[in-house]
């Protein structure tokens, strides 16, 4: 049975391209940054409708039909687990990327049963699409902006958006590579029609990114990163909790204090009034903003919104997934790779 779409609660989402100068620096520590998850989207998409393929990681523990949610479980996490793609567990349900899920609700691991398989007519083969490959890459520097990079390369901005998995509020930084997408045609790959089922072989997992560029911090994020630290030493967060608060704020404004951003989105952690997280001067309000960033029993919305302190095992998660629970970003994966560099903050401001 396909479940019914989860109760929609949009959370805070996106982020805007911004650089900041070179000031303040700030020493690295020792821990490492766990690595991202390649963008599932980049996959080869089929024209016949086919189940979707297990990686060879999973071989050995195929999913079930449906999963009920447990305390602390993402539609991100739920598809890992079973190595599927998140954008395909949330179309089998009826979710987009701001859904929110709750315990106890059940989520459908295979499409429904209109979409599992078509039948290939004998008298012509079937056709699988390959994106357009890129024709270039350009590595980001200071000053950058995806309109301005899109212009140089003579492409539209849409066409770099997509090439890179982006939105229009996304952060690029320097050091960061973008794919230039080019002008050469679809590619496309012949599939035997036969009677038989159709199959495709696994695809071969991609490189794992990077951790993020080293950025050192001007007056301005150092600042800001200082009463993130203040917070959350005041309410007794850990340091790993204080590193997360970091590292997403970096993600979403680049620890600065904007007074705009996707939709109605503000301040450091792109908090939405819409969405309960106050009124506009209160979500541009740095401390109070870092308060309901932490949640817990003394945040100023109460029970309005969830921070990481609400989130059930929060500390046990990984880092980028932590951040996730409370943000519900379109991108979840790219929190992760500012560990490293988060925990060096926090060794140097706090």
């Amino acid at each position: 049975m396909r479940p019914t779409p989860a109760r929609i609660r949009l959370g805070v989402t996106a982020t805007t391209a911004l650089v900041g100068s070179v000031s303040l620096a700030l020493a690295a520590a020792p821990a490492s940054a766990a690595p991202g998850t390649p963008d599932p989207h980049r996959a080869l998409r089929l024209a016949v409708t086919v189940p979707p393929p297990i990686p060879t990681s999973r071989a050995l523990h195929t999913a079930p039909s449906e999963e009920v949610v447990a305390d602390g479980d993402t539609i991100s996490a739920i598809a890992a687990r079973w190595g599927l793609a998140t954008a395909d567990v949330l179309a089998w349900n009826g979710l987009d990327w701001s859904s929110i899920i709750h315990p106890g609700d059940r989520i459908a691991l295979t499409p429904p049963a209109s979409e599992a398989s078509t039948a290939v007519p004998d008298a012509a083969p079937a056709t699988a699409e390959v994106p357009a490959a890129s024709a270039s890459s350009r590595v980001v520097t200071a000053g950058d902006t995806l309109w301005s990079i899109a212009d140089e390369n003579g492409i539209g901005l849409s066409a770099l958006l997509a090439a890179n998995g982006l939105e229009r509020g996304s952060i690029i930084y320097p050091g960061q590579t973008l794919a230039i997408p080019g002008a050469a045609p679809v590619a496309s790959l012949e599939l035997a029609a036969s009677t038989a089922p159709a199959t495709v072989a696994a695809a071969a997992p991609a490189a794992a990114p990077a951790p993020a560029p080293p950025v050192v911090l001007d007056a301005e994020q150092a600042q800001n990163a200082r009463i993130i630290v203040e917070v959350g030493r005041s309410r007794g967060v850990s340091d790993r909790g204080i590193a997360i608060a970091l590292a997403t704020a970096m993600v979403e404004s680049w620890l600065r204090n904007l007074d705009g951003g996707d939709r109605d989105s503000l301040g450091l952690f792109q908090q939405r009034p819409s969405t309960g997280w106050g009124t506009d001067a209160e979500v541009r309000d740095p401390y109070r903003a870092s308060a309901a960033f932490f949640g817990g029993p003394s945040d100023p919305n109460g029970t309005e919104t969830r921070g990481l302190l609400d989130v059930p095992g929060w500390e046990s998660m990984d880092f980028g997934a932590a951040a996730q629970a409370v943000q519900i970003s379109a991108h979840p994966d790219r929190y992760g790779p500012w560990e490293e560099q988060a925990y060096g903050w926090l060794a140097a401001l706090g």
